[in-house]
């Protein structure tokens, strides 16, 4: 069984939140937490398969845990890896920029060679750009906990469904 990691930062709310009811989905238990504040390119490298909490911050940008690690990703060949990502963001709020932390990394991933997979309609968000958009799908899954909490665990497990028939 290929090996899987879930990496997401331990001291968010809402993405760890996510995370755990996305590792509570799968049937496979091949899956580790790794902290995003302590990833390296080496721990990186250890996965075929890697899902990714990205929240977006302020006004469209990577979290200060996952900007660090940037200049080393720039670095690694990441082919042959599949990456799924997922993110809160606030589609009310920040409109102009909803979940761009999804295509910030999805984008800089792909140039490295990672294949992404996991991509969402969009029809189901109401916003005006977002660099996650790719024609009519996110890059991921956009979680919005202000404004559609209702409707994360539906979409964390249908998205986790996907993930089974594209990862594996």
């Amino acid at each position: 069984m290929e090996k899987t990691a879930i990496i997401y930062s331990f001291n968010t709310a809402k993405t760890a939140q996510a995370a755990r009811l996305i590792y509570e989905n799968f049937s496979d238990k091949n899956i580790e937490m790794i902290n995003a504040e302590d990833i390296t390119g080496e721990k990186f490298l250890q996965y075929k398969n890697l899902i990714l909490g990205v929240p977006t911050w302020f006004d469209g940008e990577l979290p200060n845990y996952w900007d660090e690690f940037v200049p080393e990703l720039e670095e690694l060949d990441l082919n042959g890896l599949r990456v799924a990502i997922f993110g809160p963001g606030d589609q009310k709020n920040y409109p102009e920029n909803f979940v761009d932390g999804i295509g910030i990394l999805g984008r800089l991933l792909e140039e490295r060679g990672a294949e992404l997979v996991g991509f969402v309609p969009a029809d189901e968000y109401n916003f005006e750009k977002s660099l996650a958009l790719r024609g009519d799908k996110f890059m991921g899954l956009p979680l919005d906990f202000e404004n559609q909490a209702s409707k994360n665990k539906e979409r964390i497990i249908r998205w986790v469904n996907q993930l089974k028939n594209e990862l594996y």
